[in-house]
């Protein structure tokens, strides 16, 4: 199929976004954060992996205690194109990279932050935002934005980018960036890197204990809204520093949810609606799945977690898998391509009960539908074009800032790699699946929905992009044009 031939998609964007201004509200919750960005050439990783033996770059557990194991991070992902995120244990380690690769670019990080910007700048009536700290430096990268709040001292909603917690620490990740084609020479190999993407050191101490916030905790209750937008469980372990466990602090935080927007719910359990509540009643509940390097905490978030949504990128779909079905997971990790992920998705979705599962694959994005999620196929496919878009824009500029950079990729051709990766997919449907329009096929028990991606060759940040996918995939399939 010629790539133009998905025009018909995406003309429909502009009206798409008009139309998020119909949702009511949106909570994001719960990791807001300063991301450091830096971008790191080949050249000098290869630098600071003098005098490193083979045998430090040996996988390993996905934490860094040294400084070594920064660089056995970084050149895992830079060899595999691959993005993942390891905790610093270490506080001494965040000074040995500071000065290893800093200065860096200060701006918005964490899922709940990132999509707490994006969705207020596309026009959500109102994003209400939870911070763990919120000192200035914090506050002043939201956006100047009336529509997106959070709690200030005196626990009284108000605009997030106004408030300053004057007693509040930084939380600063390090989100140490990598192009694609370049390379590095170590031990007199050389290694090519596939695929633009970054390798994130994080140290993060409130955001490791899942702190939740008392007066946003508060203000959330009782509050009418659409959707809770979740993300951070991946920052913690089973074992907490104030010897508390990590999966006593996830049905802490479910349980909170639970009373968040009005919802009459049980431990997290929502209304398999699919079409918002502007009542407030019931309101959706996606779960962001990230790199998350706690086997106990994965585990329990796989087995436990009952909400209506998840999204998740290849890797982290093999990480899951590792622990349903590790058969695939290795043929997954070999061979990331859509029919084997599809396949990972299928078997997620049936451990997990969820009415809705994306995964946002370099080229194509997927969505399995429960054929009682009541969100429209064609309405899920018109919500991931606009999140194609407003992500390629994200990946052209750097940065989304004023309402004019949301399109600033309108118009740009599908990627070749997604066409070829949903002929793959369609070839593996088989004949339980029919097709009724380009990218949708119509099952006995969930529907699929899949659509070819604007692909950026050279980005200049890739940080942030599949929250905003995830996000606007989400809210843009929720509203009808």
């Amino acid at each position: 199929m010629h790539m133009n031939r998905w025009n018909g998609v995406f003309d429909g964007v502009g009206a798409r976004l008009e139309g998020l201004g119909r949702v009511g509200r949106v909570v994001a919750a719960f990791n807001t954060n300063i991301d450091a960005v830096v971008k790191v050439s080949g050249a000098q990783l290869g630098g600071l992996m003098q005098g490193m033996t083979e045998g430090q770059l040996e996988e390993g557990k996905r934490l860094i205690g040294a400084p070594a194991d920064v660089l056995r991070g970084l050149f895992k992902c830079f060899c595999g194109g691959i993005a993942e995120e390891w905790l610093i244990e270490d506080p001494e380690v965040v000074a040995w990279i500071s000065k290893q690769f800093g200065p860096a670019k200060m701006q918005m990080g964490g899922q709940a932050g990132i999509v707490a910007n994006v969705l207020a700048l596309c026009g959500v009536s109102d994003v209400l935002v939870h911070c763990a700290a919120l000192p200035k430096a914090q506050a002043q990268l939201f956006l100047d934005l009336d529509n997106l709040r959070t709690t200030d001292s005196d626990g009284q909603l108000t605009r997030a980018y106004s408030i300053s917690r004057e007693s509040d620490g930084e939380m600063i990740h390090w989100i140490l960036e990598f192009d694609r084609g370049d390379k590095l020479v170590f031990d007199g190999k050389e290694f090519v890197c596939p695929k633009s993407n970054r390798f994130i050191a994080t140290y993060d101490p409130m955001n490791f204990a899942m702190t939740v916030d008392a007066n946003f905790d508060q203000a959330a209750k009782n509050l009418p809204c659409d959707l809770i937008f979740l993300s951070g469980y991946h920052l913690l372990s089973q074992t907490l520093a104030d010897g508390g466990s990590g999966t006593a602090k996830i049905d802490e935080t479910f349980t909170k949810i639970a009373s968040w927007g009005g919802a009459a719910q049980k431990e997290g359990v929502v209304a398999q609606n699919g079409s918002g509540a502007p009542d407030g009643k019931n309101p959706l509940v996606h779960l962001e799945f990230a790199s998350t390097s706690d086997l106990v905490i994965r585990r329990y978030l796989l087995d436990s977690t009952n909400v209506f949504s998840i999204g998740l990128n290849e890797r982290e779909t093999i990480d899951l898998l590792e622990l349903l079905d590790p058969e695939l997971a290795k043929k997954c990790s070999a061979e990331p391509n859509s029919a084997n992920l599809f396949a990972g998705i299928q078997t997620i979705m049936k451990h997990t009960g969820v009415k809705r599962v994306q995964l946002h694959m370099f080229g194509l994005y997927v969505t399995l539908l429960a054929k009682d999620a009541a969100i429209k196929p064609e309405d899920a496919q018109g919500g991931m074009a606009l999140a194609s878009v407003v992500a390629a824009s994200k990946a052209l500029g750097g940065s989304l800032d004023v309402k004019e950079d949301l399109l600033r990729a309108a118009g740009m051709s599908v990627a070749k790699r997604g066409l070829d990766e949903l002929e793959r997919l369609a070839k593996v449907l088989g004949p339980d699946f029919r097709q009724a329009k380009p990218g949708i096929w119509l099952g006995p028990a969930f529907d699929v929905v899949a659509l070819p991606t604007i692909l950026v060759d050279k980005p200049l940040t890739l940080v942030g992009v599949g929250d905003t996918i995830s996000s606007l995939s989400l809210v843009g399939s929720m509203v009808a044009i």
